[in-house]
């Protein structure tokens, strides 16, 4: 079992991280590895799938707060509706990106060289200040 513990060092180098944030994430209660005798941090496999499930998470756009509920061991209700409440954020987040995207690709290929300028992109935004469009709605 000892040979699959990693220090501190070769577990945040595995993944690209600075050990101090390895530390942030004990001290917040994400991970607890176990200690040698001298009081030195050891990780096994099961912290280095852990750490993953964490990067991975963050890298979705979640919080260690809701990192935190996502890795309890209680897979209560807190979980589904802390899961539930990202779901909803990621479609918010995809339905901005795509309206990003539709304007990107106007402005692309709009025959104004400057989107402000342009005819559409002009109507819209005078709707939307005229009160008679969403601006969450433009794109």
């Amino acid at each position: 079992m000892k040979s699959n513990l990693r220090s501190i060092g070769e577990t945040a180098s595995r993944f690209g991280l600075e050990t101090h944030v390895l530390r942030h994430w004990e001290t917040v209660g994400l991970l607890n590895p176990q200690r040698d005798g001298a009081d030195r941090r050891l990780y096994g496999d099961d912290d280095l799938v852990r750490i993953a499930v964490i990067l991975r998470s963050k890298a979705a756009g979640m919080s260690l707060e809701q990192i935190a509920v996502l890795v309890d061991d209680d897979h209560g209700p807190k979980r589904h509706a802390v899961l539930q409440e990202h779901l909803a954020d990621l479609d918010r987040r995809m339905e901005d990106m795509q309206r990003s995207r539709e304007m990107t690709v106007h402005a692309f290929e709009c025959k104004a060289h400057d989107i402000t300028t342009c005819p559409h992109f002009r109507t819209m935004i005078a709707d939307v200040l005229e009160g008679n469009r969403d601006w969450s709605l433009t794109h």
